[in-house]
């Protein structure tokens, strides 16, 4: 990045951007296949000037900012010359709607943008930076269009991007008169004579940048060198002569408009603290979780300082570091009132068990204290205090203090709200749950963390300021809760938190301790195995082509299949012709040749490895996997899981089903049990759309998609073929999360005319299915969410975008949303039932881990029958529907010979 520009506290600062040429330049620096939101929105360009903004501010440190756009290619320059930028390729896809939501982002900071019809962002920039200079100001401009340069001063400076949007060069009178041989000013007569393919503006043959410059240089100026022109000697002069229309013609072109209406001169352009409630949320949608992006964008929003002053006037607080035998008084004292408890983690030092717990009450006071130096007074008190459910608790991320707390020995009852689920439930599109960002977006008080020494988090009694810390977040966890129980109300999320989902994370910490037995030497060998596979393909690779080469290595590839055995082309990137998954699997069907089909292999062994390797390594001391599931993450409801993350796992596939045999079945147990809901997502559609057909389909007793397959192809059930039956499962699973007939066509491989008719008879049969898919998009629309059986919404404001592709993202989200996340509330009603009657029952059998739509029990001997008999009656009867439950049971001794 540029340097550190010098500052001066008497001279305003003008920082202008050329939005639309730093958002393409970015769009090009970052790979697209990594940045897209998890319902395709590609987000590289967006990331990618978000970073280089906030990397400038911190540089430029400017008073004022704006940043200008392009309102389309017809300018005054298209009417001048109709060929102006003809020959630019068109916009990709993947680009079009991200330079709309930089334009978000930058309302939500408070940033002025300009875009005014018939002329460039660069002539709006000019307009500025003329006129603040004139008023005195010092201008930055950041700009990948090198006709800037003409507007290089002592006052007014370009950074010009050298390397994507992460390097600037800063462009001073010297630097141009370095690198052009010619001053700033003379810069537009220098361009004319050398022309611009980017532009379309044709240069003179023979005459490159060095003639260029040594003419203006030579007879001062463009007009000099006309009026002069029969001096120039030799076939370059000849050639000027002979294009000096087109010169002419290129040097009105390149001057920039200096008096474009703008409605707001630069002394309106001052910089205003951000809407950080609107930069989160965006944020968030576009799910840049990049922490350090963040902490950068947010260091240099000009409201931090008066956040901070507003923290230490916000949260007073009567800080405590309590002695030997204070807990217990301290707890008796306030016996019936809320407190916020917050602790840190020994995990989080590498040691285990809670390091310290921070209490906090609404009328200021607060403790800390060392659970390993409690005396024996204080712990009983404290243990009983938070076992006590009568005495309200109120946490941030419950799951882990239930957890961590019952590790010490302690059991938690009494809590009436956790912030983090409070805030999923609120606002379930966001990203981040972190208690620093909720208390800046609903607080509006800014949230000191803990201080780190040498990577080690650091705490202490003889350190009183990170104990009060602690404690400040104790309060801001309680004054959150408060914020919440009204903004649950709001959206009549409260009973979502008190009866499904803090009761699940309590379930959850449970699970998580309890993990699940793993057979290492199964997996150890399935790893081999899969390196053996690995290498094979590695040979076979190189033996399909004569000789070795990086299977690895995208540009090696390219040059293999498109260069050396000259495969049909794939989709154009900027590095060359992809060769993803998609890719391969079209040129499999393209071409004969092994290659593509050996490559697939290739990558999916691979990555086989490298889930069998990860969950080996994540085998804990007990020989069990402990993984860590997530509530937080998924905007439907749907929990997930990580380190490790099962649902990697393939679920249909042979090598899937083997890594499956390598979860076991734990000493003093007798088996495993799993349980899962039949077709959960079509009986929960059959029930919403309320679709008589439907419904009959599923309470005949019959195979259902054979049944639905008879009535779309008017045909006897028995004259169902099985690909007549994949593409109705196909079809019906793809309307319950929102597939479009395009999609469908891609996963059917058929054309899309022939998936579009296939579901308009499919709605003609099942006309209830398409009027409520209808209706739950048009009321979504009105009313800004979705809403499922119990409750649990999802916001959608992008119906109402103008953006096509954001627009028709928020449809598919409206179609899936309510299905998806109904079956997700069922699931959890269905995990709470069987753990209640678990412990109803007095059985020793517990529940270890939920994925997809399954349920995994470990059964104490002598209890399978019953067990089974429970979780059937009680998962069936988690809620009633027109199409009703239907459970699905197995059993055995690894969770592969459980599968049913």
């Amino acid at each position: 990045m540029v340097e550190n520009a010098s500052q001066s506290t008497q001279t305003p600062r003008l920082l202008l951007l050329d939005g639309h040429s730093l958002a393409y330049r970015a769009f090009f620096a970052l790979p697209a296949e990594n940045f897209s939101t998890a319902v395709g929105q590609p987000t590289n360009a967006i990331y990618g000037f978000t970073s280089m903004l906030a990397n400038t501010l911190r540089d430029e440190a400017p008073t004022h900012l704006a940043v200008a756009f392009d309102v389309s290619r017809k300018t005054w320059r298209s009417d001048r010359y109709a060929e102006y930028k003809a020959t630019r390729s068109a916009t990709p896809d993947e680009f079009k709607g991200q330079v709309e939501l930089i334009g978000e982002l930058l309302d939500a900071m408070r940033v002025p943008r300009f875009a005014v019809a018939g002329f460039e962002a660069d002539d709006i920039i000019a307009t500025l930076a003329t006129q603040a200079a004139g008023e005195g100001f010092q201008v930055s401009i950041v700009t990948g269009d090198r006709d800037a340069f003409q507007l290089v001063s002592e006052q007014i400076t370009v950074l010009y991007p050298t390397k994507g949007v992460s390097e600037l060069t800063r462009f001073t009178p010297e630097k141009v008169l370095e690198k052009y041989g010619l001053p700033p000013a003379r810069y537009p007569d220098f361009a004319a004579l050398r022309g611009d393919p980017s532009d379309n503006l044709p240069g003179i043959p023979g005459v490159g940048e060095k003639t260029a410059a040594k003419w203006i240089n030579q007879f001062g100026s463009l007009d000099d060198l006309v009026a002069r022109a029969d001096e120039v000697k030799g076939k370059a002069g000849q050639n000027f002569r002979d294009h000096v229309a087109a010169v002419q013609l290129n040097r009105v072109l390149t001057e920039l408009d200096r008096e474009v209406e703008l409605g707001r001169g630069p002394a309106e352009l001052a910089r205003e603290p951000y809407d950080v409630a609107a930069v989160t949320g965006l944020l968030d949608a576009l799910e840049f979780r990049n922490a350090n992006l963040r902490e950068r964008l947010f260091a240099v929003d000009p409201g931090a300082e008066e956040s901070e002053v507003a923290v230490a006037a916000g949260v007073e607080i009567d800080a405590e570091v309590l002695a030997d035998g204070a807990l217990a008084p301290w707890l008796a004292a306030r016996a019936g009132a809320p407190l916020g408890l917050a602790t840190l983690d020994s995990w989080q030092l590498g040691a285990g068990n809670v390091a310290a717990v921070a209490l906090a009450a609404a009328d200021g006071p607060a403790a800390w204290f060392e659970p390993a130096a409690l005396t024996a007074e204080d712990e009983a008190a404290f243990a009983a205090w938070a076992a006590d459910a009568e005495r309200p608790k109120v946490l941030h991320g419950a799951k882990e203090v239930f957890r961590v707390f019952a590790e010490h020995g302690w059991r938690v009852e009494g809590v009436t709200m956790d912030t983090a689920l409070a805030a999923y439930l609120v606002q379930p599109g966001r990203r981040s749950f972190a208690l620093d960002g909720l208390s800046v977006e609903f607080l509006g008080r800014e949230l000191a963390a803990p201080a780190e020494e040498n990577g080690q988090l650091a705490f202490g009694a003889d350190d009183t300021a990170e104990a009060e810390t602690l404690m400040r977040q104790a309060r801001t966890i309680l004054d959150l809760g408060e914020l919440f129980v009204g903004r649950l109300a709001e959206v009549g999320a409260a009973e979502l938190l008190t009866d499904l989902e803090l009761p699940v994370s309590a379930l959850l910490a449970q699970m998580e301790r309890a993990g699940i037995a793993a057979d290492r030497a199964h997996l150890a060998a399935l790893e081999e195995q899969f390196a053996v596979a690995v290498r094979q393909a590695v040979s076979e690779a190189h033996a399909s082509v004569g000789h070795e080469f990086n299977l690895g290595s995208p540009k090696q590839l390219q040059e293999v299949f498109f260069g050396e055995l000259g495969l049909p082309k794939t989709k154009k990137t900027k590095t060359g012709y992809t060769t993803d998954a998609d890719a391969l699997l079209w040129l499999a069907g393209q071409t004969e040749h092994e290659l593509p089909v050996i490559m697939l292999r290739h990558r999916e062994q691979a990555r086989l490895r490298t889930t069998v390797e990860g969950l080996i390594k994540t085998i804990a001391a007990d020989g069990r996997i402990h993984t860590t599931f997530q509530q937080t993450v998924a905007a439907t409801g749907r929990l997930s899981s990580t380190d490790p993350n099962l649902q990697n796992i393939p679920v249909r596939t042979d090598e899937g089903r083997a890594i499956r045999g390598g979860f076991v079945v734990g000493s003093g147990y007798e088996t495993l049990l799993t349980a899962d809901y039949s077709q959960i997502e079509l009986r929960v559609m059959a029930h919403l759309s309320e679709d008589a057909g439907l419904i009959e389909a599923f309470t005949s007793g019959e195979d259902l998609h054979t049944t639905v397959a008879s009535q779309v192809f008017s045909v006897e059930k028995d004259g169902v073929d099985a690909e007549m039956r994949r593409k109705i499962k196909a079809m019906s699973y793809g309307l319950a999360y929102g597939l479009s007939a395009f999609g469908l066509s891609q996963q059917l491989a058929i054309a899309p005319d022939e998936a579009r008719k296939l579901m308009d008879t499919y709605f003609e049969r099942f006309g209830g299915v398409r009027d409520y898919l209808h209706r739950v998009v048009e009321e979504a629309r009105i009313v800004g969410y979705t809403q499922t059986l119990m409750g649990r919404r999802r916001y959608l404001p992008d119906l109402t975008s103008s953006n096509r592709q954001r627009r028709e993202m928020a449809e598919r989200m409206a179609l899936n949303a309510p299905i998806q996340g109904t079956a997700a509330d069922i699931v959890k009603v269905a995990m709470l039932r069987v753990a209640e009657a678990l412990t109803r029952e007095r059985l020793d059998s517990r529940m270890l881990l939920q994925v997809h739509d399954e349920i995994v029990l470990e059964v104490a001997p002598g209890e399978r029958a019953r067990v089974e008999e429970l979780v059937r009656r009680e998962m069936a009867g988690a809620v009633q529907l027109r199409a009703p439950l239907d459970v699905s049971v197995g059993a055995g001794a690894s969770w592969e010979a459980a599968a049913h």
